[in-house]
């Protein structure tokens, strides 16, 4: 894989003391998705404006397409484009101005057949002469994107960009940053909508207390920890789980009227088998079964709890 950022021994430690990164090393592929999750006041943001040279690390290297953020900025920054969590818009412009402005900000000639084509993409084009402060939240969001678009950066960064946004929105936003992507473009998101990242990204990041907990393949990852639960509805509820049923790490759910069996399927037993066995040994009978596969949240939420200091 091919490195379009690169991120070495970054640290940052605010003036009140405040350590936000701790020794982030990270490499993005050019032309990936890439999903960064985390709780509210992981680091997140702050490791992203350090990549994009809004913030100054206090440690460590960044570099984006062979250029460094800090010593090059002006090179760097060209590079990418960034969609802010905040919606920042001057609300007395209008949507073509304020797209065109930005381009000219990073040195770009004036390409009004480019912007047309980011504002038709992203379904903005009959409001290129409305002022921005008559727009809907989920519009106003959609402008901040054909800004960061505007200069045709190589690097895409999208920090909560479907925050606010409603489900129509979000589905055609998904679509431009396919788009994008297929194009070349490489594409850094956050999200809260953790479906999302489970249905966009190639690679995901896990971020908490300011340190890089796990970076791995999205498959990979559901591979490796994703567990399956196995749902049995019994045909008479349970006040408890028999004895004789107790080494199967079994929970008793829906009024004792549902034995969960948690097992993991790439093990060389799942131990099926053995439960149905010990079932009908007991006496116990059920209607019906099904299974169910973890989901990336659930990944997510296992590993952020498992962190020393969780929650805290």
């Amino acid at each position: 894989m091919q490195s379009i950022i690169s991120v070495s021994g970054l640290s940052k430690t605010y003036a009140s003391g405040f350590r936000a990164l701790k020794n982030i090393d990270l490499d993005i592929g050019r032309g990936e998705i890439f999903a960064l999750l985390g709780p509210n006041g992981a680091g997140k943001t702050t490791l992203i404006s350090i990549i994009c040279g809004i913030v100054n690390p206090s440690q460590g290297k960044v570099l984006v397409d062979g250029k460094d953020i800090v010593t090059d900025y002006r090179a760097a920054r060209t590079t990418i484009g960034l969609v802010p969590q905040e919606l920042h818009t001057d609300a007395f412009e209008t949507v073509w101005a304020t797209c065109s402005f930005s381009r000219g900000l990073f040195g770009k000639p004036a390409n009004p057949a480019h912007i047309e084509k980011v504002l038709k993409e992203l379904s903005l084009w009959d409001k290129k002469d409305n002022k921005i402060m008559t727009l809907s939240g989920g519009m106003k969001r959609r402008v901040m994107i054909a800004k960061a678009l505007s200069h045709e950066p190589q690097v895409l960064f999208l920090d909560e960009p479907t925050a606010g946004v409603d489900v129509k929105l979000r589905k055609d936003m998904w679509e431009v940053v396919r788009a994008l992507r297929a194009s070349g473009v490489t594409i850094i998101l956050t999200t809260h909508y953790i479906e999302e990242a489970q249905d966009m990204a190639d690679r995901v990041g896990v971020i908490s207390g300011g340190e890089l907990i796990l970076v791995e393949e999205k498959n990979e990852l559901m591979r490796k920890l994703g567990r399956k639960q196995l749902a049995l509805h019994l045909q008479k509820p349970l006040a408890a789980i028999p004895p004789a049923l107790a080494s199967h790490n079994l929970t008793l759910a829906d009024d004792g009227s549902e034995l969960i069996y948690t097992y993991d399927t790439q093990s060389e037993r799942t131990g099926i088998t053995a439960l149905l066995q010990g079932l009908n040994e007991a006496g116990l009978r059920f209607n019906d079964l099904n299974t169910t596969q973890s989901s990336l949240e659930d990944i997510f939420v296992g590993l952020v709890s498992q962190k020393p200091g969780a929650g805290q």
